[in-house]
């Protein structure tokens, strides 16, 4: 892993309930709890799961691209500087602020039953 790839997941690694594990194709994966906020592949490409709305926001800064297989509801975003660390940063960020208000939303909906 080079020096971009290692900043990034010891960054991602401090937060709070984030764990990685081994994903397809040789990426790591990054979980908060069983939710995937990203994954990196070995060719320093992240893949990123984004909502319709932050997708069309950051495929228009011209650096990510639509995901390399086609999967709906990701992008694909190269990391080859600190200015790529610090954009992939900033999406996984708002991923796992995502995953972390969902899990409470489902925390709160099974206290209420």
């Amino acid at each position: 892993m080079d020096g971009n790839a290692s900043a990034l997941e010891r960054e991602v690694l401090r937060w709070p309930g984030v764990s990685k594990e081994p994903g397809r194709f040789g990426a790591t994966s990054f979980r908060y709890g069983k939710r995937e906020i990203g994954h990196l592949h070995h060719d320093r490409i992240a893949d990123l799961p984004v909502t319709a709305e932050m997708r069309e926001h950051v495929l228009s800064e011209g650096r990510a691209r639509p995901h390399r297989a086609g999967v709906k509801g990701y992008i694909s975003h190269p990391l080859e500087n600190e200015e790529d660390v610090a954009a992939v940063l900033e999406i996984l960020s708002q991923n796992y602020d995502r995953a972390k208000a969902a899990r409470r939303d489902s925390q709160t909906t099974e206290g209420q039953r």
